[in-house]
């Protein structure tokens, strides 16, 4: 076998393993995401009326699904124990949302100043509400927005298992 051959059979091989390593992160990346968010198309139905959401919850017990805020896509994470809805401060420059006036709150990390600021349509699969008031917060790094009862007092909701069921009301 010529000295050619050898080595472009060498770079033949180092990329089938470099195309079969990049493979197996698309892979492992794709389930590494299911289990975080299991609801990236929520499950969601309409009857007489009535919007339904079904949500399955994370591995670590968490409900966490995609959405909308103004018609742009989002992560939420679903807490019951916010008071508001909690905008890290780059995703909503990215939201285009308007800071009003700073007050303190108390978070899992102490006490924070965050900006008033309402959202004007905020969407769960089929579930829509509008002017939800909300908190721009500077201390969140997170790539989710916390989902407080500011905007979960809005709707019904049921715990059933593993599932969260939301219904418009």
């Amino acid at each position: 076998m010529s000295e050619q051959h050898s080595a472009m059979g060498k770079w033949m091989l180092i990329f089938a393993w470099v195309a079969g390593l990049a493979l197996l992160v698309v892979v492992f990346d794709e389930q590494l995401e299911e289990q975080f968010n299991p609801n990236r198309k929520p499950i969601s139905s309409t009857l007489q009326g009535v919007s339904e959401v079904q949500l399955k919850q994370n591995r670590n017990g968490h409900y966490v699904s995609n959405g909308l805020v103004n018609n742009e896509a989002v992560v939420f994470l679903l807490d019951t124990g916010a008071t508001h809805v909690s905008v890290p401060l780059h995703l909503a420059k990215r939201l285009n949302l308007t800071a009003g006036a700073l007050y303190p709150v108390q978070t899992a990390n102490g006490i924070v100043q965050v900006a008033r600021t309402t959202i004007g349509q905020l969407s769960i699969g089929d579930i829509q509400l509008f002017d939800v008031q909300a908190s721009i917060n500077p201390a969140d790094q997170s790539d989710e927005i916390l989902l407080g009862m500011s905007a979960l007092r809005q709707l019904e909701f049921t715990q059933k298992g593993e599932w969260l069921i939301l219904r418009s009301l």
